[in-house]
């Protein structure tokens, strides 16, 4: 499954939540899945700096092909902007890499 993964980005420490979607992501690589870590935009923002709505237009073209949505802890708009649109478009939702893994276990 391909797996959006969001969070805090520039809420708090920016290095501390990169780590953390990082982190989640190597957990949903190691069950099998293809996780997408958008703070990754990061170091291409450092090379080629962009407005913020350039980042979310790609973030957008990443969810609306992903499989599940896991929103990590923390206090983030453009997470909840994202949770949205995966409650509109009927993506499903979770709020931890384990309950993620929990239910795509269930479900075999």
């Amino acid at each position: 499954m391909r797996v959006y993964i969001a969070g805090p980005y520039t809420q708090g420490d920016v290095a501390e939540n990169i780590r953390q979607v990082i982190y989640a992501a190597e957990q949903v690589r190691e069950a099998g899945h293809v996780p997408f870590v958008p703070h990754l935009y990061h170091l291409w923002h450092l090379i080629s700096p962009q407005l913020p709505e350039y980042w979310r237009k790609l973030d957008i073209d990443w969810l609306v092909i992903c499989h599940a949505f896991i929103k990590l802890d923390g206090d983030s708009k453009g997470a909840d902007l994202e949770e949205d649109l995966c409650s509109e478009i009927n993506i499903p939702i979770y709020y931890t890499v384990k309950e993620f893994l929990n239910t795509v276990l269930l479900d075999k």
